[in-house]
């Protein structure tokens, strides 16, 4: 795993979860992101054009840092690294997936949501992983109770994570990020809202910020 990207995710600490179609809509976005102070995206593999919104940001954008989401095939592994994704995020922890793009160099934080999950990520050689579909899979009470057993991984918690629970993950202490969709959702960027997603993401920034206490359990 690269350390550096996670680094940068980590230092961000939260990932915006983007549903774009298309070069202009990823173009747009990126720049709306970054107007909010938020360089980083996460763009899935749910559109028929997702990648060519993947190639823009990455192309256009250097600064951004991009990945790919809902990666399944080792196959799109392939096309994601090959439009210039950074990172590389799965629903689930599947061997042909991670050894891809570990072949390829590329950061990878397969999904999880047991025990058994964790452990087959371990011998994966993988350390930091997404905790997934985070509120179904038990919440932060899974993401302590995992941490007891593996206490050397890292997670980020992302489905159904928003402004209201944001700190329940972030104040864990093996938490480095959080992925979340609700400063990006998806009638924003087809309404062209780009100003809102903006002011979303301005105050998703502010919230994330770390806490100088935090409070007790």
């Amino acid at each position: 795993m690269d350390a550096s990207v996670l680094d940068r995710i980590a230092a961000l600490r939260i990932v915006p979860v983007v549903v774009v179609d298309g070069a202009d809509e990823g173009a747009r976005l990126a720049d709306a992101l970054v107007a909010g102070g938020l360089p980083v995206a996460e763009i899935t593999l749910r559109l028929p054009n997702a990648l060519a919104a993947l190639r823009a940001v990455a192309a256009e954008q250097p600064d951004v840092l991009v990945g790919a989401g809902t990666v399944v095939t080792a196959a799109q592994v392939d096309e994601v690294v090959e439009a210039g994704a950074q990172f590389i995020v799965s629903p689930g922890t599947f061997e042909p997936v991670v050894r891809r793009a570990q072949e390829l160099g590329v950061p990878i934080l397969p999904g999880v949501a047991t025990a058994s999950d964790v452990m087959r990520a371990l011998d994966l050689g993988v350390r930091t992983v997404k905790l997934f579909p985070a509120s179904i899979a038990g919440g932060p009470a899974a993401i302590k109770a995992l941490s007891a057993p593996f206490p050397q991984v890292r997670f980020m918690p992302t489905g159904g994570v928003n402004a209201v629970n944001l700190h329940d993950y972030l104040d864990l202490p093996s938490v480095i990020a959080a992925g979340g969709s609700w400063m990006v959702e998806r009638p924003l960027v087809t309404a062209g809202d780009w100003a809102e997603i903006t002011r979303r993401t301005v105050e998703a920034v502010a919230l994330a910020a770390p806490r100088t206490t935090t409070p007790e359990d």
